[in-house]
């Protein structure tokens, strides 16, 4: 989990944290409803706490 000291969240870790698939994040971004998630050196996204709120922010928005 992400923790403060540099340690990041998968998409998949992050999508389940929030309650949706790791597809809809994706979509999101794509379509500009969230920004673009931060790349580690491989290229896949990552996600810090503040990320997980700004998506969990989003996601309350849209379901409730």
């Amino acid at each position: 989990m992400a923790d403060g000291n540099g340690q990041f969240l998968t998409i998949t870790e992050a999508a389940r944290l929030i309650g949706v698939s790791a597809k809809t994040i994706v979509r999101w971004e794509k379509s500009g409803k969230v920004r673009r998630s931060k790349r580690d050196f491989r290229g896949w996204r990552v996600f810090d706490d503040k990320d997980l709120k700004k998506l969990k922010a989003f996601r309350e928005t849209i379901f409730y």
